[in-house]
């Protein structure tokens, strides 16, 4: 097998507000399906949110649930217009605008190869990913089946110059 590429390349986005459930683990626990379960859930419920904008992208969002823990948060969740309603079982995120590493995952690729490949970019250009709080924002075609074993989407990682 070759070597897989992934073109990286830096993206601002601006804030934003997302409706969404929120799912705690260990990395293994996610492998096992952790989150697939609270995507097919959160699917299932996607009716009663409101407001809903760019309807047609599940947001992955996680963040490290304690420093140094092989914990994480992670929300399946949609980007919504304005702070609102939240069903119950559901939570509201806000998201800064931030800088991140962007690139496509695709199909037939290795996901842990494609996260690597964005760490590495970042390192060469003289970026790190940031400290404190989302550590990386996945974006999903929300017709794509949860349980699809070979997934595509997009990679964000928040990053900021490295400190000299």
């Amino acid at each position: 097998m070759g070597t897989q590429e992934n073109e990286v390349r830096a993206v601002h986005k601006p804030s934003l507000h997302a409706v969404g459930m929120r799912w705690e683990g260990t990395f293994g626990e996610a492998e096992a399906g952790g989150i697939r379960a609270v995507q097919r859930e959160f699917k299932r419920r996607l009716s009663e949110i409101g407001g809903r904008t760019n309807d047609g992208i599940l947001l992955g969002l996680s963040y490290h649930a304690a420093p140094g823990a092989d914990r994480f948060t992670h929300y399946s969740a949609v980007e919504v217009a304005e702070r609102g309603q939240v069903p119950e079982g559901m939570t509201e995120i806000e998201v800064p605008a931030f800088t991140y590493a962007r690139t496509e995952h695709r199909k037939g690729q290795s996901i842990e190869q494609s996260y690597r490949n964005v760490y590495q970019w970042m390192d060469e250009q003289g970026y790190s990913p940031l400290q404190g709080g989302l550590t990386h924002f996945e974006e999903y075609p929300l017709l794509q089946d949860p349980d699809d074993p070979d997934p595509e989407f997009v990679i964000l990682i928040p990053m900021e110059k490295k400190q000299a």
